[in-house]
């Protein structure tokens, strides 16, 4: 402040001070009293000073009354100019308020004189301007219709902005809330992109208030009609009532069928008279198609609906004069291992157990005759038309071949035949088919010792056999493989006669003794104690020696011999007294014989 302004300003308020101490002289007022009482803050504002609770009190008075707005207060304005880029907004106060249009996006149609819903962001701003955000009070007004719409159960709508990983963004109140695929819908969604940029009805079912989530649903809405359709329809239903349903679901046992809010199962076995490996091979999904009410429980809550039920029977159109010995052909259309199912006519099957279908005893899978598809000619062997079944067989096509078994394969004859199985006592050799002899193990061989028939031959290898025994009643065949050969053994009784001697190698020992290999691979046994030799110690495997024979058997194949007599004095004795009794033995055998032919002539005689 300048020196002169100073001055000019003291002596005004001196001639002021000195009109008003004049005047106050002039009214008798005491100076001092009037310098106490005078009223410094109109005389430097210009306006005389408000009291503080005045001013308060003023504040409050206002509050309520046109043009007082708080700060973070959600009122309601309305659109009053729109341009380019902002839309201005009068919420009665002293001034408007400025929105960019950024905040309306969701509402493309925003137009003058629209209502619109305002946070108040400042009353004024550094330029005296009122900030006002349409965003803000938007997502405050929606959380409080969300968590009201929640407690209500009150239905909202909402806009399908994307999808996402497990269902879908939904726009509700400009809240993003989750729509969960599984509450899209009460049947399953094929296409999810279907929904998208769609505005749907929802139910708000959950709100998370510490992460700010909302879930909602369509599927419940969906739920909330069905229940009230589905408790109209069950007390409709009765049992063979024919109803229309869509197909909901189609699984590897059966179809799920929606009869309008009811759902109902038709099994694979009700769908066609046919047999059918998936229920997709008879319909598909979205199909309508009618339905008989087979059963349900109490609750109506499971039902089981049949689709083949509403055609007639194939068996009741099965051609009457069909009749057991008929042929028949169809297609293999189920395979196990005891038999074929064979369908004659749709819908008509007869079983062809493996038994029939070879004259072959041999126990074989039904595989291995057929497979699925096959189209196969058969003979009716039963037909029941009241339990519908039907059995066939195919061997039926084909003469039997033990019809002239004596003649194909007399006792004696020798053939080649294929081995098709063995167990521990025998061989099963097939002749042809339908024709099968069993080899006994001791039939295998005349010099070996056969422990299992595995030893000796393989499955499918082929063998010479001579049929030994034939028993057309019981089709049994008894065969031997080593009456192909000449019995080495008839040679062998005279090369072994008791008392030769042989040299031998001990083939194995035991505590019984050992098996020596003699010459022309013939093997013999020798005990224990005729294992010693003359220093006293006893042979072992592998040891070559020289053996006399003390026994031999041509009927059962054995051969006794023995080392430690051949230097024993008394084992010597021993040898020759077995020597004499078989030469013995002979004689007395061959007498008999001469004494049987004398008696026969003398009986001739006297008959003359």
């Amino acid at each position: 402040m300048s020196e002169e302004t100073k001055n000019t300003e003291e002596q005004v308020v001196a001639t002021e001070v000195q009109e008003t101490a004049t005047s106050a002289v002039e009214e008798k007022q005491d100076p001092q009293q009037f310098l106490a009482d005078f009223n410094w803050h109109k005389y430097e504002e210009g306006i005389d000073e408000v009291d503080e609770e005045k001013l308060k009190e003023f504040e409050e008075a206002l509050k309520g009354t046109i043009g007082f707005v708080n700060e973070s207060d959600v009122i309601e304005g309305t659109v009053i100019r729109i341009t380019d880029r902002d839309a201005i907004i009068d919420i009665n106060s002293k001034s408007e308020g400025v929105i960019s249009l950024n905040e309306f996006r969701y509402n493309p149609s925003l137009a003058v004189g629209d209502t619109v819903e305002v946070l108040v962001d400042k009353r004024e701003d550094s330029s005296g301007q009122l900030v006002l955000s349409h965003k803000k009070a938007r997502v405050i007004k929606a959380w409080e219709r969300v968590n009201n719409a929640h407690e209500t159960g009150e239905v909202v709508n909402g806009f399908v902005k994307c999808r996402t990983r497990g269902g879908m963004i939904v726009d509700v109140f400009g809240i993003e809330a989750f729509l969960p695929g599984s509450q899209i819908d009460v049947k399953p969604i094929r296409d999810y992109d279907q929904y998208v940029e769609k505005t749907m009805e929802f139910k708000v079912v959950k709100i998370n208030h510490e992460f700010k989530n909302v879930v909602v649903s369509h599927k419940a809405l969906i739920e909330a009609d069905i229940e009230l359709q589905k408790k109209e329809i069950i007390g409709q239903l009765e049992k063979g009532q024919v109803l229309e349903g869509v197909v909901k679901n189609i699984t590897s046992y059966g179809v799920f069928v929606d009869l309008g809010g009811v759902d109902g199962l038709v099994h694979i076995t009700d769908l066609s008279w046919s047999r059918i490996n998936h229920p997709n091979e008879v319909v598909e999904l979205d199909q309508k198609l009618n339905v008989v009410i087979l059963d349900f429980d109490d609750n109506k809550s499971r039902i089981q609906l049949g689709l083949k039920q509403l055609s007639a029977h194939p068996w009741e159109a099965l051609n009457n004069d069909l009749k057991v010995g008929d042929k028949v052909t169809g297609e293999v259309v189920v395979l196990a291992d005891y038999g074929a199912f064979v369908e004659v006519e749709q819908g008509v099957e007869g079983l062809i157990h493996v038994s029939e279908m070879s004259w072959s005893t041999h126990l074989r899978s039904a595989q291995d005759f057929v497979k699925v598809g096959d189209k196969v000619e058969a003979q009716i062997l039963t037909l029941d038309r009241e339990d519908r079944k039907m059995s066939l067989g195919i061997k039926q096509l084909h003469p039997d071949p033990w019809t002239d078994i004596t003649t194909k394969y007399p006792v004696g004859s020798t053939h080649t035949g294929t081995v098709r199985n063995y167990t521990n006592f025998g061989v099963f050799v097939e002749l042809e088919e339908g024709i099968d002899g069993l080899v006994y193990i001791s039939d295998l061989s005349w010099t070996k010792k056969i422990k299992h028939p595995s030893d000796f031959v393989t499955v499918g290898q082929q063998l010479e056999v001579q049929v030994i025994e034939l028993d057309v009643e019981n089709r049994k065949l008894n065969l031997g493989h080593k009456q192909t050969q000449d019995n080495p053994w008839d040679a062998h009784e005279d090369t072994f006669a008791i008392g030769s001697k042989h040299e031998g190698t001990i083939k194995d020992k035991n505590d019984k003794g050992a098996t020596v290999t003699l010459p022309d691979g013939v093997e013999g046994f020798a005990p224990t104690r005729f294992l010693d030799k003359e220093d006293g110690s006893k042979l072992g495997k592998g040891d070559t020696a020289e053996f006399v024979v003390l026994e031999f058997s041509k009927e059962y194949r054995r051969i006794v011999v023995s080392h430690t007599s051949i230097f024993r004095e008394q084992e010597k004795r021993n040898v020759k007294a077995a020597v004499k009794k078989a030469a013995e033995a002979e004689k007395t055998t061959l007498g008999d014989i001469g004494g049987l032919a004398d008696l026969k002539k003398k009986m001739e005689a006297g008959k003359k």
